[in-house]
Parts: C-alpha cells; sequence; structure tokens
C-alpha cells in the first residue's frame, strides 16, 4: 500500500499533471469570456441587425397544445421553462456554436505561433565546412589544404582563383 501511495505522489507532483491542471482552469476562465463575448458583445448588434432577434429565446415549440399561464402561445425560452413545454432552443445552438468558433479560432492561433517559435528555435546555423574535395582525385582534404596529401597535387587557396 506504502509503494502505491508514493506511486501517486510521484504522479500527481509531476510537473505535465500540474500544467494539465493549470491548462483546464485557464481553458475554463477563457470559455467564460468568449461565452460572455458571444452573449453580450456580438449577438445583441446581430440580432439588431436582423430586426431586433434575440437569438438565445429562438425556439421550436414539439408541445403546441402547452400554453402560458395567462393562455398565449410560448414564443421564448423563457415562457416554455415557465410552462415546462418541450422546445428545441435553436437560439442556445447557434450561441454555443458561435462560442465554439471563437475557441477553436483563438487555439488554432495560439498553437500556429507556439508552432511558429519553436520552428524557429530549431533551425541552427549551418556548420562551416572543414573539409573539400580535391578536384584531381576527388580525396576529403581540410579545407585550407593548398596540397592534397594523397595525390599531392597543388590546388587553388579557399577564396582565390590562383594557385597557393
Amino acid at each position: 500500500m506504502k509503494g502505491v501511495l508514493n506511486e501517486f505522489k510521484e504522479f500527481a507532483v509531476r510537473g505535465n499533471v500540474i500544467d494539465l491542471a493549470v491548462g483546464v482552469i485557464i481553458g475554463a476562465a477563457f470559455g467564460k469570456i468568449v461565452t460572455s463575448l458571444v452573449n453580450d458583445i456580438i449577438m445583441p448588434p446581430v440580432g439588431k441587425l436582423m430586426g431586433g432577434i434575440d437569438f438565445s429565446q429562438k425556439i421550436i415549440n414539439l408541445d403546441p397544445g402547452v400554453k402560458t399561464a395567462n393562455g398565449q402561445d410560448i414564443t421564448t425560452l423563457a415562457q416554455a421553462n415557465e410552462a415546462g413545454a418541450t422546445v428545441i432552443a435553436y437560439g442556445q445552438f447557434i450561441n454555443v456554436m458561435i462560442d465554439f468558433l471563437i475557441v477553436a479560432f483563438c487555439i488554432f492561433m495560439l498553437v500556429k505561433g507556439i508552432n511558429y517559435l519553436k520552428s524557429k528555435e530549431h533551425k541552427k546555423p549551418e556548420p562551416k565546412k572543414t573539409t573539400k574535395a580535391c578536384k584531381y582525385c576527388l580525396s576529403e582534404i581540410p579545407a585550407a589544404a593548398t596540397r592534397c596529401s594523397h595525390c599531392t597535387s597543388e590546388l587553388e587557396a579557399e577564396g582565390s582563383g590562383n594557385p597557393a
């Protein structure tokens, strides 16, 4: 039993688990911000442009026989909840889809940015060549050599067009 507790302690304190927990907490907070953005900032002007529609209240009533306490037809989600009518709340679904699209786009941009930074991080400059091929015998010799150690041919000095 003591071994299991030690293993669990090691697992729980490992960096990945803590990073995951922080990510989930920040993700939940970000989700609330996006939901507020959609419900309080984006949808009111969109509804206004479409003739004063409040998308969060748009429904399809599946119980046409159920009426409000005043005997009126149910036309909003609030009325349906109060009367206990079964409805399809497609307006709520539209809001949730917009929430999802904004969150997905933000995550896409975040991952794209991280990948860009990682690609810059991993690119290392090409190391300077320390050898060259002899143009006569094709053997590998030091880049600064002026004579081939294999065939003893005189070679051009590096950077000049003249033999050394």
